[in-house]
């Protein structure tokens, strides 16, 4: 069978391709070849000016050169990696001969060759490779999807700030709220999730086999390779990595803050698994109605349908994250000794992990646009439940010390249907100040709505 977006495994590279693209060049194979390059190429230009007399700094000549083959690091290039991977069986070992042969005709370069890869491990370019990769995704597709998403709930909060709705505690009817305030929630939970993500410290190491610079000590005893490395992995891009240094590890870098980053992620995504049910039932009970697309289909026997599609989505690609990111984060910590494997093929799925993700934040966007928030039926189920206004009205009794005030309101409202003329025919029995009286008789379901507004409009 030849490959193509419907032969694919996986729907992230198959039905999904195409809203996944600006992910692919990242957390794919090809994104992790590049940076493996860049960490070599970074690590080289970095011995040639550490001062040793066997390699002297480079020409600016010889330094464009280089960083150019990061810079321009494309798909043959991958490929090239790939077929010498056939031979060496090897993926990193791969990656150096592939650097080596670009310097063929290069004497400057070819005289220096044995110091591609010097004194390192493969995991010193595979902890910093994929550092490099998650910094990237993180910063250039999670946190500006998920901005995107809070713009625009700021934006619903505010705009709704004052429009009553019917609250719901284990689904039933209970003291009212706004629409805005709802939204406001999310908001405040989502930012700090994100604040969270962003907070997180990146970490790269380049010690060697099992974290104490034996080979490098071996090479040149009396040089601080500690302070090297810390410098290589801390410079800014393109001399150096930009990442945070981890100045403790066994051969692999512990995967701690990768636990961490997916973990707040996660974090996130069980925000909005919250939120999507939430709007899902809103959009069941009318609360909202949902823009059309000409041209688009409910269901393929019931003509009237428009379902919550994109929210329905959105829900099963969070939960298909972050049962993923959850295996990472629990997994990638534990090592055996100094070193097993079993880290190498799950962090080759952290793409797939972010792919779900992001596939989820793109669905909830779609979602969220297309709403209209009906007002009709959100005063309507207000009108039909004037039993939640037994809250303030036992709770201003309570203040005037009418005894059983509580007990009082819950014979007259528990499992009854209330309408307006029952409760005022209590409320005007009650021996309570006239000015509180009045007030009660003139408080709706739609005006008990506390702080609601205030609060909605200050997210």
């Amino acid at each position: 069978m030849t490959f193509s977006t419907i032969s694919a495994l996986s729907p992230l590279d198959g039905r999904y391709a195409a809203k996944l693209a600006p992910l692919r060049p990242l957390m794919s194979e090809q994104g992790y070849m590049h940076r493996r390059v860049q960490v070599e190429v970074a690590w080289f230009i970095a011995l040639s000016d550490a001062g040793f007399q066997e390699f002297p700094p480079l020409s600016p000549g010889a330094r464009t050169y280089l960083l150019n083959l990061v810079k321009n690091f494309s798909e043959t290039d991958g490929n090239a990696i790939k077929e010498i991977e056939k031979t060496t069986n090897h993926d990193v070992k791969a990656v150096e001969y592939w650097i080596k042969s670009k310097f063929e005709a290069r004497p400057e370069l070819q005289k220096a060759s044995e110091f591609v890869h010097f004194a390192c491990t493969s995991e010193d370019i595979n902890n910093t490779s994929h550092a490099l990769q998650l910094r990237s995704a993180r910063d250039t597709v999670v946190l500006p999807a998920l901005d995107k998403l809070l713009v625009k709930l700021r934006d619903m909060a505010q705009a709704y700030a004052a429009v009553p709705m019917l609250s719901r505690t284990h689904g039933q009817t209970a003291s009212p709220t706004t629409v805005g305030k709802e939204i406001a929630n999310v908001v405040v939970r989502l930012q700090t999730a994100c604040d969270r993500i962003a907070a997180v410290k990146i970490l790269g190491k380049m010690n060697g086999a099992v974290g104490n610079y034996n080979a490098h000590l071996a090479a040149w005893p009396d040089f601080d390779w500690e302070a090297f490395a810390k410098k290589v992995v801390e410079t800014p891009e393109p001399l150096g990595l930009g990442l945070s240094f981890q100045p403790y590890s066994i051969q692999i870098e512990p995967h701690d803050y990768m636990a961490e980053l997916f973990d707040a992620i996660a974090r996130a995504n069980t925000i909005l698994v919250d939120f999507s049910r939430d709007v899902w039932g809103y959009v069941s009970l009318g609360y909202f109605k949902q823009r059309l697309k000409a041209g688009e289909i409910g269901s393929s026997t019931m003509p009237h349908k428009v379902n919550p599609i994109d929210f329905e989505n959105a829900e099963g690609n969070l939960g298909l994250a972050n049962a993923l990111l959850r295996h990472l984060s629990e997994k990638l910590p534990v090592s055996r000794w100094q070193r097993d494997l079993t880290d190498s093929t799950v962090l080759r799925n952290m793409g797939v992990a972010l792919g779900y993700a992001a596939l989820a934040y793109q669905s909830l966007s779609v979602g969220l646009n297309k709403l209209e928030l009906n007002s009709e039926a959100l005063a309507a189920d207000l009108d039909a439940s004037w039993e939640v206004l037994a809250e303030p009205i036992q709770t201003v009794m309570r203040r005037y010390g009418v005894a059983g005030a509580y007990e009082k309101l819950k014979e007259v409202t528990r499992g009854q249907t209330v309408t307006a003329a029952d409760l005022h025919a209590l409320i005007r029995s009650l021996e309570i100040p006239e000015a509180d009286k009045q007030r009660l008789l003139a408080m709706t379901p739609g005006s008990y709505t506390g702080k609601a507004a205030e609060l909605a409009k200050r997210v």
